[in-house]
């Protein structure tokens, strides 16, 4: 049992309702946390305006050496955040370890970043008024953010609110998903250790109907939000004048033309399809394959899903655990069955044992089904054949989102032509759009988001540019 009270203005407290959070294997009770009312996040936003004073004019050497020490303890702590990753997301162990190793990158790289926040000089002497006068920008940080994060990478998306916003100089009130709280409370036991003001950090699981408190508040300069379009959206008509960087949902498209290697390419699509049982938003959700290679790489692939191994999460061997909830289960289930009697076709998987969704792959299924146009996060993977390439760039542009999408081929003049024609926020070339490594740009166009993340990105978001004009003589 892992129990975690609230962090909040620098102390360990604890409400009058309890948040119970189970195990998306087995529902069996894991540990507790406390939800936060109107009087914590009232004296969370507080605490973050007033220690806001001080972060805004912490030295950068500072900066960076307290983001340096939270990394040092994750690393030390790796195997103890693993674990609870594992036990409150069902993410298997294996990926769980992936998950704080890239945290620890995460708060490296901001470590890094904090003391890349460069200005620029302008000449202004474009006119003979202007003679004389020279433009200095600098960078500032904005105030207390709201930073939103999901279940699905309970570590790492909280880390890439939590370390831009301290490397540029701010303070955070993050919300993590009320089905995983417990690595984000553990996780400020880290920077508790070391040393920032009070009130830098509060850590608040709070219910959707209070979330509102926070994002209307004019104190908070920016929410930070990643999750469903639904609910982002609706935020964003709640947050006024304040900044917002959404990041979004996906169903990611993937075109496999006649010059790819098809064993790598039906190797890297039952990764990117099936990792974390596709509760991801650049999972690959939809293949296009050219004929000529069409039955090839479907016997490979196929093949390869059927290989995976589901089940428990903590077995070292899994590679598919649960779904988050029941009722994703029981979505799934539903959106499959209207495909199938819509003329889809089930090749492999379509059950569930438990919460455990098997590994899935849909034939024949039209774009207008739930399963194809809408965001599955299940491991569900629809594949395609098509004969032209642009027709197929068509098809990846004809969803709704564009967060990622991914290209084999090794033909320049089309890697070229998918960079240009594709709706999405990043091509990925040779590989599928699953890939990402944290120091990049990350985001979506469409119903996928705006902003980007990323830390020297996310640092840019949360900093804001200000120019001084000094007229020389």
């Amino acid at each position: 049992m892992y129990d975690f009270p609230l962090y909040l203005d620098g102390e360990w407290v604890e409400s009058s309702e309890i948040l119970n959070i189970h195990s998306p294997y087995d529902r069996k009770l894991i540990g507790k946390t406390y939800r936060a009312g109107r009087k914590e996040i009232l004296k969370a936003i507080d605490s973050s305006c007033r220690a806001f004073e001080y972060t805004r004019s912490m030295p950068i050497y500072e900066r960076a050496e307290k983001l340096l020490q939270v990394a040092h303890g994750l690393q030390e702590n790796q195997e103890e955040f693993a674990q609870i990753l594992c036990a409150e997301a069902g993410k298997p162990i294996k990926f769980s370890r992936q998950e704080v190793a890239r945290a620890i990158l995460t708060f490296t790289d901001a470590a890094e970043e904090s003391k890349r926040i460069r200005g620029e000089y302008i000449s202004l002497e474009y006119e003979s008024g202007s003679k004389g006068r020279w433009g200095l920008i600098r960078h500032f940080p904005i105030g207390p953010i709201l930073g939103i994060s999901p279940f699905n990478f309970p570590l790492n998306l909280i880390a890439h609110k939590i370390a831009p916003a301290l490397a540029s100089g701010n303070t955070i009130i993050l919300k993590p998903a009320s089905q995983t709280p417990l690595t984000a409370l553990r996780l400020a036991k880290e920077i508790e250790k070391t040393g920032w003001p009070n009130g830098t950090l509060n850590v608040l699981p709070v219910h959707s109907a209070n979330a509102g408190i926070l994002v209307k508040d004019d104190r908070i300069k920016m929410l930070t939000f990643t999750g469903s379009p639904v609910v982002g959206w609706a935020l964003k008509k709640q947050a006024g004048m304040k900044k917002v960087t959404l990041e979004l949902g996906g169903n990611a498209g993937v075109i496999i033309h006649e010059d790819a290697d098809v064993e790598y390419a039906a190797l890297r699509c039952t990764y990117g399809g099936y990792v974390l049982s596709g509760q991801n938003c650049i999972s690959v959700q939809r293949i296009y394959v050219h004929d000529r290679i069409y039955d090839r790489f479907l016997q490979l692939f196929s093949g390869r899903v059927k290989d995976l191994k589901s089940g428990n999460p903590s077995d070292e061997v899994t590679d598919v655990g649960p779904l988050i909830h029941p009722d994703e289960v029981n979505r799934v289930q539903e959106w499959l069955q209207e495909a199938v009697d819509q003329g889809a076709e089930i090749l492999t998987g379509g059950k569930a044992e438990g919460n455990v969704f098997q590994p899935t792959i849909i034939l024949n299924a039209d774009p207008r089904m739930k399963i194809s146009c809408q965001e599955v996060f299940a491991p569900v993977v629809l594949v395609h054949r098509y004969s032209d390439f642009d027709a197929a760039l068509e098809k990846v542009n004809e969803s709704e989102y564009g967060l990622q999408a991914g290209v084999f081929t090794s033909d320049m003049k089309r890697i070229f032509k998918a960079y240009e024609i594709l709706e999405v926020g990043g091509v990925i070339i040779g590989d599928v759009p699953t890939y990402r490594i944290d120091p990049m740009p990350y985001g979506g166009v469409k119903q996928s988001g705006m902003g980007r993340e990323g830390v020297r990105f996310a640092v840019m978001e949360m900093t804001e540019p200000k120019l001084m004009v000094i007229r020389l003589a």
